[in-house]
């Protein structure tokens, strides 16, 4: 189910999935309505409206993840820290890709009902239900001489914290970010490190790859070049987990030398989950699609998507939220009306990020749920 609620200052886009279990599950996109607000206003009002949907709209569901976009991380981000430090309840992503509405900030918000959350020694933030312990990592980073060693940290720290919980790289991470300052410059020390520590990992085009969007973003700390998001699960078989390929419209990333998978889907006893890679305009062929139009690289985008989802089969409908990555904010007008046109009551938000060949103007990601039923313990 979606619904749109406007507050003062404020609208919230709602996605809900309830299947008669315990565990509900709400997606949440919260955007500020009136860009001269201050800051500290603009903050004040997100966390306000947040407080109000738990309380009224959301079953007082706990937040399992939360990303705030900003659009001046090295002058917001301590304050909005001061906020979150009060109740720290999840996992954080913070990343300057601004808004797009001409904001200050913005918010995604993953919230489950009947789940346990804590934060664990190894810096990973437990969520707990039933046989599964979700893992979620928010905003890693470090300050190495470049984006390679910087990454080649990050995956490394990773791995150890994942043995830490008893998991692995290659059988219990579904999905990660990967956020590089300067993009068109320092993606390629992204990669290299990744395909070197995915290697080690048996993680190959032989093997499987993980889900991911690798896109520009800048953390507070300029000299931060890559900072990775993560997510695992323990307790997962590997018969659980399918890989998606639309190899009619894409081709394998291992083709152009980068090593993520489209589309990851996860099978529960009641539900499936499936997450969307960072998905652009390309064919099945790995080259860049309508060059120079927005417009065309958006319906091809799309198309792509919607072929991966039916490949897991699911619909639009069954889209829990989307990301939308936009390189030239001269753009955002027209992009904007095509999602509100095709996409009136999902949660979506249009943020200004660099995708990682200069040639595509538009990216998206998505994450969706289905009910269903299968052998496997409920999520």
């Amino acid at each position: 189910m979606n619904k749109i609620i406007a507050f003062d200052n404020s609208i919230a886009k709602i996605s809900s999935f309830e299947n008669g279990t315990e565990v509900k599950e709400f997606h949440v996109i919260i955007q500020i309505t009136t860009p001269k607000l201050s800051f500290q206003e603009q903050l004040g009002t997100l966390f306000n409206t947040l407080s109000q949907l738990r309380a009224q709209e959301l079953d007082n569901a706990q937040a399992v993840f939360k990303r705030y976009f900003l659009s001046d991380a090295a002058n917001q981000s301590d304050e909005l820290m001061n906020y979150e430090l009060e109740c720290p309840d999840c996992a954080l992503s913070i990343i300057q890709q601004a808004p797009l509405n001409g904001t200050k900030i913005a918010l995604w918000a993953y919230l489950q009902t009947n789940v346990q959350n804590k934060a664990l020694s190894s810096g990973l933030y437990e969520v707990t239900h039933g046989a599964y312990k979700h893992l979620w990592l928010g905003s890693a980073n470090n300050m190495a001489k470049d984006s390679e060693r910087q990454t080649r940290i990050l995956l490394n720290d990773y791995i150890m914290q994942l043995i830490k919980e008893g998991c692995s790289l290659a059988d219990n991470c579904m999905r990660t970010w990967f956020f590089v300052n300067d993009v068109d410059l320092n993606y390629h020390g992204v990669v290299k490190a990744r395909n070197e520590v995915f290697i080690t990992q048996n993680l190959t085009d032989k093997t499987h790859f993980i889900a991911s969007t690798g896109i520009g973003g800048r953390q507070a700390e300029a000299r931060v070049l890559s900072q990775m998001d993560a997510y695992a699960v323990h307790g997962i078989k590997k018969e659980q987990v399918h890989y998606l390929y639309a190899a009619s419209h894409l081709n394998r990333t291992s083709d152009y030398g980068v090593s993520f998978e489209r589309g990851t889907y996860i099978d529960y006893g009641d539900r499936r989950h499936v997450f969307i890679s960072g998905t652009a305009s390309i064919n099945n062929k790995g080259e860049i699609m309508h060059r120079g139009n927005a417009v065309a690289q958006c319906h091809r985008m799309w198309e792509n998507v919607e072929t991966l989802l039916a490949e897991a089969g699911c619909t639009y409908e069954d889209a829990m939220q989307m990301i939308v990555y936009l390189r030239d904010p001269a753009d955002y007008e027209t992009i904007r009306s095509l999602y509100e046109e095709r996409f009136p009551n999902k949660p979506w938000v249009i943020v200004n990020a660099k995708v990682c060949r200069p040639g595509w103007l538009i990216e998206m990601e998505t994450m969706a749920i289905k009910s269903q039923t299968t052998e496997y313990p409920n999520l």
